[in-house]
């Protein structure tokens, strides 16, 4: 009988806290039923063990912020069957990218002693903007039983099973009191995935964000509920720089409330740096 080979599951970093990739390690009991059924070919945050690709499966996690990032996810793609993002950094630039709204090197400057030393690109930029990518998990950081439940869906050639719904769903089945209605808060939740349980929500604390931008979402109603809760426009535009700040959505909304109003483009990020 030929044994079938398990297949290559990679995972990588780039610009990130490796919060999204404790989450796969937080699945401790879940985590060895999918080391029983895939190799665990590469991942330094938990083995030195190496085995060489390519790979069936690779997790990304992190923004591409310098020019070898740029480099190193086209060398990643080219190894990979399959590729998955996962976390608000690799969806969508992670909360880095407040930088893609200024010049960074004002930040460069006040940060580091010796700001000559720094090479980085001027924006922070999501995995896709640079290469193919073949399903995105949100989240800062990701749903544990969401990630297991999209390896499990490839590894089974099927269709991922995660919500598209809002964080409203979740409030109201847990039986969570609209912070917003009830309280006069400003709430997230209206625009935002479903994924954490509507924790924020549950300790009357609105919803930040964390899962990004639903499906359609309709954040220019959402902002004119903000104004009537006495929001101002400055704290309307810090509510929507989070931790998905440059996604799509919610830049926008952002910068339909402020006076920098950038143009928007289409185009690829430059590989501009700044030493």
């Amino acid at each position: 009988m030929i044994k079938k080979r398990k297949p290559k599951l990679a995972v990588w970093k780039f610009a990130s806290c490796d919060g999204c990739q404790l989450s796969l390690l937080d699945c401790e009991d879940e985590l060895l039923a999918v080391a029983d059924k895939i190799n665990i070919a590469y991942f330094p945050e938990a083995t030195r063990a190496v085995v060489k690709g390519p790979y069936d499966i690779s997790l990304v996690e992190g923004s591409v912020t310098t020019r070898h990032d740029a480099e190193r996810i086209q060398k990643i793609r080219k190894l990979s069957k399959l590729l998955i993002t996962i976390g608000a950094c690799a969806t969508a630039g992670g909360i880095q990218s407040l930088r893609n709204f200024k010049d960074v090197r004002e930040f460069i400057s006040l940060v580091y002693a010796k700001p000559q030393y720094i090479e980085t690109l001027d924006k922070s930029t999501p995995i896709a903007s640079h290469v193919h990518v073949d399903f995105e998990l949100q989240g800062c950081p990701i749903n544990k039983r969401q990630l297991l439940e999209v390896i499990s869906a490839y590894l089974n050639e099927r269709k991922p099973n995660t919500p598209s719904h809002s964080v409203c769903i979740e409030c109201k089945r847990r039986g969570t009191i609209c912070v917003m209605v009830a309280k006069g808060i400003s709430c997230l939740g209206p625009v935002t995935h479903a994924g954490c349980n509507a924790i924020c929500p549950s300790y009357c604390r609105g919803c930040y964000g964390c899962y990004g931008p639903m499906e359609t979402p309709n954040t220019t109603s959402l902002s004119s509920w903000f104004s009537h809760l006495g929001v101002n426009e400055e704290n309307i535009v810090r509510t929507f720089r989070t931790f998905y700040a440059n996604a799509e959505p919610f830049r926008k909304e952002s910068e339909a409330h402020t006076a920098e109003r950038p143009e928007v483009s289409n185009k690829k990020p430059e590989y501009k740096e700044f030493m």
